[in-house]
């Protein structure tokens, strides 16, 4: 009975044995799960790098190809610019308007001294120049043998003529290399004052169209001096020349005494950033992107290339400024890596280097003795270096950046314009400032470009506030001794008619005309007895940074931002055909 009961009776708990077996498969069970999915994702990740790779792999294949294309694009576009080019069809000149390169940054930075002047359009303010180093040095005087108890300016006789591009310097005869007798120099001199220009007689402004003319007489009264705004269809032939690329307007307000022609197109690789005759006419001198290059007037054909192969080849390196010694056997040239470079030219070699700006040179002029060279920089000082003495033998310094400098024609004064828009003349033998001009008559805004007349009695200034003046200097007050207040600037004459900038200013070595650049694209001629504006050019398709007049007369030169040099022809206006 005890054993059958004890059988009826409740299981009794499970073998410790069994449980554990029971575990330990669970776990199992769960880890084999975990490993299959480990493997799997494990398998995803490896799928996955894979796919990577092979993206990796057709994104470098689609960079090369990328690469290719564009390489071959720039090849063809610069194969297409040249055909058109050589064909006289200005690059991009459809409906949309000019399609060139943008212009290089000539400047530093964001403080660019031509910022945006070769935009087609006027840029909102000024364009503005990088401080200059926080120390600065003082102005010593002139060194003692730049003085001349017996005759005003520097008196070292002017060099002989001489051949510029015969190897040895002997002259020859005339032609490609041939180099004639140097012309006289102008001179300011004490005797009777310069004589008046011819007044340009007022012709009637015409009230119908039957002349020829479809404007009233009203309608030229408000154009004025803004030529630009003349259309050509309205014009009869006799105010108006066209050329292939290029056409002339002539005031109608004014009796037309001028005939324009193109004389040579030299095209560049970069924007030409100064042009400048020697002083016998025969050659002319531009600026661009690492060289400076020198043409013959007659035939248009390059007759020298300088370049200097030990600066760094990284980046662009512009000639911002060029000007012949009065013998045309060197070129001096100022660059944005603030060196002066005099070269030889007929050797092509560098003989000397002026080093000494802390900023970007903008200017340089030579004087007409041959021997010393004035420069302007952005860093805030005008210097006057002795090429015989190889050194610097004056430093002027002001308050804003110099983005132009003048010799005077004796030699006696140099000029510079300002960033501050003041234009300010030195006695070169003391570095007194004897004159400044500023006030009422002065520019508002920044003066980019000075230039005296032939005669030394009167100074012409352009401004980015888009006019031009006229200064008369009174050359009693040029003997002001140091500590005196420097005059102020008689402003005789205000020419306005430009839309944009005023860039460059020059005078006809006859001292009959004002001529002008600017970014508006435009050359203007102007009368200085009347202020009148007596023609508009047009033919660059980017601004006009650079005019200069051959000294011989008859030719003028112009530089822009379009890659073009151009050297015209203005002659007496002789009537129609």
């Amino acid at each position: 009975m005890y054993n059958a009961h004890r059988g009826m009776g409740p299981p009794g708990p499970p073998a410790p044995g069994a449980r554990l077996a029971e575990l330990l498969e669970q776990v199992r069970a769960e880890f084999e799960t975990q490993a299959g999915r480990s493997n799997e994702h494990e398998h995803q990740l490896h799928a996955q790098m894979q796919e990577m790779e092979l993206i990796r792999s057709k994104i470098f294949q689609l960079e090369q190809s990328h690469q290719l294309k564009q390489v071959q694009y720039e090849e063809e576009l610069t194969r297409l610019r040249r055909e058109m080019e050589q064909r006289g069809v200005p690059p991009g000149s459809g409906p949309g308007g000019p399609s060139q390169p943008p212009p290089p940054a000539i400047g530093h930075g964001p403080a660019n001294l031509f910022q945006g002047i070769m935009a087609g359009s006027a840029a909102q303010g000024g364009p503005g120049l990088a401080p200059p180093p926080q120390e600065q040095q003082g102005q010593p005087g002139m060194p003692g043998h730049m003085q001349a108890p017996s005759a005003p300016g520097f008196n070292a006789p002017p060099a002989p003529p001489h051949n510029p591009f015969a190897y040895g310097g002997q002259p020859q005869g005339p032609g490609v290399n041939g180099y004639g007798p140097q012309p006289p120099q102008p001179t300011a001199s004490p005797g009777p004052a310069r004589p008046t220009p011819p007044p340009a007689h007022q012709a009637p402004p015409p009230q119908s169209v039957h002349d020829g003319f479809q404007y009233t007489g009203n309608e030229l009264e408000e154009i004025g001096n803004k030529l630009s705004d003349l259309e050509l269809t309205k014009l009869p032939s006799s105010f108006k020349r066209t050329g292939e690329d290029w056409h002339a307007v002539f005031n109608p307000r004014a009796m037309r005494r001028l005939d324009v022609d193109l004389v040579h197109n030299l095209v560049h690789q970069s924007v030409v950033c100064c042009v400048r005759f020697s002083a016998d006419g025969k050659y002319v001198a531009t600026g661009c992107n690492r060289s400076a290059q020198i043409f013959d007037v007659v035939t248009g054909q390059q007759v020298c290339h300088l370049t200097d192969n030990n600066t760094n080849q990284d980046g662009d390196l512009y000639i911002r400024s060029v000007c012949f010694s009065p013998d045309g056997r060197y070129l001096a040239t100022g660059a944005e890596d603030k060196i002066i470079r005099v070269w030889e030219i007929a050797t092509k070699r560098i003989l000397h280097q002026f080093a000494g700006h802390e900023q970007d040179i903008y200017s340089l002029d030579f004087a007409s003795d041959g021997r010393h060279i004035a420069s302007g920089s952005g860093d805030r000082t005008i210097r006057l270096w002795d090429i015989q003495e190889n050194q610097c033998i004056l430093t002027l310094q002001i308050e804003d950046g110099v983005t132009t400098v003048a010799i005077s024609p004796d030699n006696r004064f140099v000029a510079a314009g300002s960033l501050d828009k003041s234009v300010r003349i030195w006695d070169t033998q003391t570095g007194v400032l004897v004159e400044r001009t500023e006030g009422e008559q002065g520019h508002n805004d920044s003066v980019y470009s000075v230039a005296f007349s032939p005669d030394g009695r009167h100074l012409v200034s352009g401004s980015l506030d888009k006019t031009i003046k006229m200064w008369e200097l009174n050359n009693a007050g040029f003997y002001n001794r140091a500590g005196s207040q420097p005059k102020s600037g008689k402003c005789v004459k205000t020419f306005e008619g430009h839309k944009d900038f005023v860039l460059s200013v020059a005078l006809t070595p006859d001292g009959q005309w004002v001529m002008s650049g600017s970014k508006d694209r435009g050359v203007q001629f102007w009368d200085p007895a009347t202020g009148q504006a007596q023609l508009m050019l047009q033919g660059h398709k980017n601004s006009v940074i650079s005019v200069a007049p051959s000294p011989v007369g008859g030719l003028f030169a112009t530089g822009s931002g379009d890659m073009k040099a151009r050297i015209w022809r203005y002659d007496p206006y002789r009537g129609p055909p």
